[in-house]
């Protein structure tokens, strides 16, 4: 794919996340932004992120940020994490893109605010989450100088 075709899709995509109707529109816009990797996309993202209703469209944008991985998006994510631990029904898949995209970002930010799931009553949540923490900082059990939580 040449630079001007990657550039129009480039835009074409970000066009249909802001302007189609259709959620189904709008997560397919989104997971091929994730998809091109572009990290031109991360603060139109994180726009995107902070005005979407639809949860299907929302977890799009989390995953297409984790794809692209740039520490941007970290505390934008960290944010829809921080709500969703507060809702009285958690969406577990949300949780599931949040750490998945959080572990591919890399950013050890990230490691303060997923320690609230180590408290998790679900095992797979739990278990994820020491991943990334592994993932993240693979020495987190020796630089943690809090109590390291019993799993």
């Amino acid at each position: 794919m040449n630079k001007k075709s990657r550039d129009h899709d480039f835009n074409e995509n970000l066009r249909r996340l802001f302007n189609e109707e259709k959620w189904e529109d709008r997560a397919y816009a989104a997971r091929n932004l994730g998809y091109m990797r572009d990290g031109r996309a991360v603060n139109l993202l994180v726009k995107a992120l902070k005005s979407e209703k639809n949860p299907s469209v929302i977890n799009r944008i989390i995953e297409a940020l984790g794809r692209i991985g740039h520490p941007k998006a970290t505390m934008s994510i960290i944010e829809v994490l921080k709500r969703e631990v507060n809702r009285e029904f958690i969406d577990k898949m949300r949780l599931f893109y949040i750490i998945e995209s959080l572990m591919k970002i890399g950013d050890k930010r990230a490691l303060t605010y997923l320690n609230i799931l180590f408290n998790s009553n679900d095992t797979e949540i739990k278990n994820l989450t020491l991943e990334a923490f592994d993932c993240i900082d693979p020495h987190w059990q020796e630089n943690n100088e809090k109590e390291i939580p019993n799993l």
